[in-house]
């Protein structure tokens, strides 16, 4: 018979009902064994105690339903951003607040590079700054030589410099949504949403693909979840094509590799018959810790680069409406084919009109192919209402709410893109689960920092950088917010009768604080320390 280790701790939060609180917990072959007091498990035979997470407290390892793989591989790029960020080892890198230090900076980085070689940043978000918007004139400057391209920190836009455009063959002639022009009638530079932006990530190796799927990158991703107690992750726009399943099943595989991904398609490069197919046989080879199967359409852009989809009164400073990455008809026929044959979808909707069109297609595909417990995922939903959210419960769709956006960005929403009013009720946690929504929470890191405690904390209190309280009515509690940093995420990814909560017959994948986050005051929510991990019964310290 398997050995059997009895961890004891401060306390450990359960998320479970019937025991929400226990002192130890049982663990063999990987999963739970018993919950409760030291002799929780004596029943079951000789047991070994383990006391070296005796003064910590354990919650159920994180589950981050909506990140990208890119986040550990993307700090082999230039950091061009304005908030301080942490890079995989720990090392901070300053946030510039203006132009001019973004263009020394990269200068720099420039001047280290080999003859011809492509600068490549990232996190820029003009948003931000006050001057003049970024355009190639200032790219210019930091290489006239070498093609510079800025990927913004939203990935719906980038700016890109003159030797760039020319790579792609962007010019004054150049017809194409999101190829943005001038008063002079040439290109800025800006370029906004996917179709106008590959042509450009191609020629200057901006490979989203390459930089997810080499063993490398997943080791970097999986540095990144185990510092802020993530156990379970999504990658939530894959671009693994049926070569690269070696690599990722070798790299998840390994003994040590403490951690469980779940990668969703990027329902793009075929027919919806052929993007079903392709899930189907990546879902055939799918691990433990590699989960495939599930898809994610991109429907329209980013709130803040003015690219979402938004319904009347539109943007208030009178930009266009935003960009359709995926046309309403396409979206229309995605959400039958995946449907019909049995897949879940994660479906990106920023703007309310995104999220009009996505639930109509959910509506269609649910009446011509009914299956109860198919649990599509609307991602972000930073503008729905109420109505919308009843349309969601009502067909058992789920969502993952984008909360980390009220920091970062709130304050921009109210003066910048859609006014006071409907700032105070973007990303409207409280609402959806009035509504009887099966909610989650996420970062979307890279585009924000993965920490689940800061989600839970953002939520919870609805600040914004200037310290405001935006929306107070849609705050909710902080036993609300650990729910859906743990099970509420579990199960909008169907692995909630697997992890999520410490129960009898989970896996024993916990996550390790420093302190009980439900007895510090709700304000220094994002501040409890994150230890490391437990995955399978592994100890995987920080």
């Amino acid at each position: 018979m398997s050995s059997i280790t009895v961890f004891s701790a401060q306390t450990i939060l359960t998320m479970d009902p019937s025991r929400p609180r226990a002192t130890h917990v049982a663990v063999r072959d990987g999963r739970i064994l018993a919950v409760g007091g030291a002799d929780c498990a004596d029943q079951w035979g000789e047991v070994t105690h383990d006391d070296s997470l005796k003064d910590t407290v354990l919650m159920p390892g994180f589950v981050e339903g909506h990140a990208h793989m890119m986040a550990g591989a993307m700090w082999t790029f230039a950091y061009a951003g304005y908030h301080d960020r942490i890079d995989p080892d720990g090392k901070l890198h300053k946030g510039m607040t203006d132009i001019e230090a973004v263009v020394a900076r990269l200068s720099a980085q420039a001047a280290a590079l080999p003859p011809g070689a492509p600068l490549i940043g990232w996190g820029f978000d003009p948003i931000f700054l006050s001057s003049e918007r970024l355009n190639r004139h200032h790219l210019d400057r930091i290489a006239a030589d070498r093609p510079v391209a800025i990927m913004f920190s939203n990935f719906h836009l980038m700016c890109v410099n003159s030797a760039a455009l020319a790579m792609a063959g962007y010019g004054r002639d150049t017809n194409a949504e999101g190829v943005v022009k001038g008063a002079d009638g040439e290109p800025t530079g800006e370029l906004q949403e996917m179709a106008a932006m590959f042509p450009v990530m191609r020629r200057v190796g901006m490979d989203f693909r390459g930089l997810s799927q080499t063993a490398s990158s997943i080791r970097a991703y999986a540095d990144v979840c185990r510092l802020a107690g993530v156990t379970t992750v999504t990658d939530l726009f894959s671009t693994m094509e049926e070569e690269d399943l070696g690599t990722a099943l070798a790299a998840t595989g390994a003994d040590d590799f403490c951690l469980r991904i779940v990668p969703a398609l990027g329902a793009i490069g075929g027919s919806p018959d052929e993007i079903a197919a392709k899930a189907r046989r990546l879902a055939a080879r799918a691990t433990d810790k590699l989960r495939l199967g599930a898809v994610k359409l991109m429907t329209d852009g980013s709130i803040q680069g003015w690219t979402a989809r938004v319904k009347w009164p539109g943007y208030v400073g009178g930009q266009p409406n935003g960009i359709w990455n995926t046309p309403p008809e396409t979206i229309f026929a995605l959400c039958e084919a995946m449907q019909r044959e049995g897949i879940q979808m994660h479906i990106h909707v920023n703007g309310d009109e995104a999220s009009d069109v996505s639930l109509a297609a959910l509506e269609a595909a649910a009446r011509k192919h009914p299956w109860p417990d198919a649990r599509h995922v609307l991602q972000h939903c930073q503008m729905m209402g109420p109505d919308q959210f009843r349309r969601a419960a009502a067909l058992g769709a789920c969502t993952n709410i984008f909360a980390n956006h009220i920091w970062y960005f709130g304050d921009q929403h109210v003066a910048l893109t859609i006014g006071e009013d409907r700032a105070s009720r973007m990303d409207a946690v409280r609402s959806a689960l009035d509504e009887g929504v099966r909610v989650a929470i996420h970062s979307d890191a890279p585009v924000t920092p993965m920490a689940p405690l800061f989600t839970a904390w953002a939520a919870v209190n609805r600040r914004t950088m200037s310290g405001r309280c935006l929306g107070p009515e849609q705050r909710i509690t902080v036993e609300e917010a650990l729910r859906l940093i743990t099970l509420g995420a579990a199960y909008t990814l169907k692995l909630d009768a697997e992890i999520g909560s410490i129960e009898t017959g989970k896996r024993a994948d916990f996550a390790i604080l420093g302190a009980d986050p439900t007895m510090v005051d709700p304000a220094h929510l994002k501040d409890v320390p994150v230890l490391g991990t437990v995955f399978g019964g592994r100890l995987n310290l920080s």
